[in-house]
C-alpha cells in the first residue's frame, strides 16, 4: 500500500487478552502493466438499469487486494558503508540501495518486510554479526521503498535487550510502518496488528523459533513471540474474531543456509495453513530461498531468503531472495476471502559491482541493454531460484512469475 494512497499506515490494535518447474520458468523477456484497483464507488455501488419492461441489477465486482512480502532485512557493515556513501558521507541513506524493488513493492496494496535486527540509537554505536545493532535510517528507507508493515520476531530480537526492541518499534512508528512480533509493553504484546486494506482487514502475526539462547530482557517473556502451535492457532482465531478478512502468519524458522524445509517446517506448516483462521504462511531465517507449496488451496512460502544482506563468502545463493505477491479476492457473500493469484519475483543483491544495489531480476533481464557478463549472473539467480521454488510443484499448481 503506497503512501501516496494512504498517507501513512494505521494499525488497529485489538487487545483480547495477553495470552495467547513442474517445468522450468523462462526468464522474463517483456514488460506488462497490471490493472489498477477499482474505485471505491465501483466497489460499493450496484448499478441498476431500468427499461420499459425489465429492471436489471448488476452486482459490483468482488473486492480484492494485493499483498507483497519479502525476506530478511539483515544489515551487515558493508551495507552501512554503502548507505553512508549514498548519503554523501554525512548521513546514512539506504533508499538507493533498495530502489530496484520499489515499483513492485509500492504497487501493492500492502507490502510486508521482515526487519531481522534491532536498530541502534542515531549515530550508533553500530554492530554487525553476531550481535546486531544497525543504523535506524533503514526504517525511513523501507517506508520510502513502499513497505507498510514489518515483522520483527527473529533470533536477533533480543540482541540489544529491551532498549533495542523499544528503539526498533519507535523508529518504525516514526517512519509510518506497522509492526508485529515484538513489543514495548504487555498490552502491546497482547494486541493483534490489524491493517485496513482496500476495505478489508489484514491481520499480521509474527513468531521466531528462538533467540540464540539470549534470555528475555529482564525476564519479560512477552517481549517477543516464540513459535508454538497452540499459541499461533489461538492468536489467529482471535484475529479472525476481531474482524480480520485475511490472516498472514510470518515465521522465522528453518535451518540456516539449507534450501530444504526443516523437520519443524514440514510438520508445522500443514497444521497451520489448514486452520480456517490462517490464509498465508511466509517464512524467513534460512538466508537462502526455500520451496513454495500449495496446501489445500492455500500457500506456504517456506523461506524467502534474504531481501538484503551481505554475508561475506558464504556463497552466491545468499545474495538471492524472493519477492512474493498474492492476490486475495472476496468470495460471494463477503466471506471468506480467497487467494486468487500467487506470484514470485527473484531478488539479487548485486555486490560484485559498485555501487551495491538490490535488484529485481525479472525486469532487469527484460532490459536488452544489460551487460552480457551481468546477464549471466542474473540468469544464474533466476534459474536457481525457480528450480528451488518449484521443488514441490508450485508452478503446476498456479504459481507464476511477476511480469517484468
Amino acid at each position: 500500500m503506497t503512501r501516496r494512497y494512504w498517507g501513512w499506515v494505521t494499525v488497529f490494535s485489538v487487545v483480547l487478552g495477553l495470552g495467547y518447474c513442474a517445468g522450468h520458468t523462462a526468464a522474463p523477456v517483456a514488460a506488462t502493466t497490471s490493472a489498477s484497483a477499482e474505485s471505491a464507488s465501483q466497489r460499493l455501488t450496484a448499478t441498476t438499469t431500468t427499461t420499459s419492461s425489465t429492471t436489471t441489477t448488476t452486482a459490483p465486482p468482488p473486492r480484492s487486494l494485493t499483498l507483497v512480502a519479502a525476506g530478511d532485512v539483515l544489515l551487515h557493515s558493508p551495507l552501512w558503508r554503502q548507505a553512508l556513501t549514498d548519503g554523501g558521507g554525512g548521513a546514512y541513506d539506504f533508499a538507493p540501495l533498495l530502489a530496484g524493488i520499489a515499483p513492485t513493492v509500492a504497487g501493492a496494496n500492502l507490502a510486508i518486510c521482515h526487519l531481522e535486527t534491532p536498530l541502534a540509537p542515531p549515530g550508533g554505536p553500530y554492530s554487525s554479526y553476531p550481535v546486531f545493532s544497525v543504523p535506524p535510517e533503514i526504517a525511513t528507507a523501507l517506508a520510502t521503498t513502499g513497505f507498510d508493515a514489518c515483522t520483527t520476531a527473529s533470533n536477533h530480537t533480543y540482541d540489544k535487550g529491551a532498549d533495542g526492541i523499544d528503539r526498533t518499534l519507535n523508529s518504525l512508528d516514526a517512519a509510518g510502518i506497522a509492526h508485529a512480533g515484538s513489543a514495548r509493553t504487555p498490552e502491546e504484546a497482547g494486541a493483534i496488528t490489524l491493517l485496513p486494506v482496500n476495505g478489508a482487514t489484514v491481520a499480521l502475526l509474527s513468531y521466531a523459533y528462538g533467540f540464540n539462547g539470549i534470555p528475555a530482557p529482564r525476564g519479560e517473556v512477552w517481549r517477543s513471540n516464540e513459535i508454538d502451535e497452540a499459541r499461533i492457532l489461538a492468536d489467529a482465531a482471535r484475529a479472525r474474531q476481531a474482524g480480520a478478512d485475511v490472516v498472514v502468519v510470518a515465521l522465522h524458522w528453518g535451518n540456516e543456509y539449507s534450501h530444504e524445509p526443516s523437520a519443524q517446517q514440514q510438520a508445522l506448516a500443514p497444521t497451520l495453513i489448514r486452520s480456517p483462521d490462517i490464509d498465508l504462511l511466509v517464512g524467513h531465517h534460512a538466508h537462502v530461498v526455500e520451496p513454495v507449496e500449495p496446501i489445500d488451496g492455500e500457500w506456504v512460502v517456506y523461506g524467502m531468503g534474504n531481501m538484503i544482506a551481505y554475508q561475506g563468502t558464504l556463497g552466491s545463493d545468499k545474495e538471492e531472495g524472493l519477492l512474493m505477491r498474492f492476490t486475495f479476492t472476496e468470495s460471494p457473500g463477503g466471506r471468506p476471502w480467497r487467494t486468487t493469484a500467487a506470484e514470485f519475483g527473484v531478488l539479487l543483491t548485486e555486490r560484485d559491482r559498485s555501487p551495491t544495489r538490490l535488484i529485481e531480476v525479472g525486469p532487469t533481464l527484460a532490459d536488452p541493454s544489460v551487460d552480457p557478463g551481468f546477464r549471466a549472473r542474473l540468469d544464474e539467480a533466476w534459474s536457481r531460484t525457480v528450480g528451488i521454488v518449484d521443488q514441490r510443484g508450485a508452478l503446476q499448481w498456479g504459481l507464476t512469475s511477476i511480469p517484468p
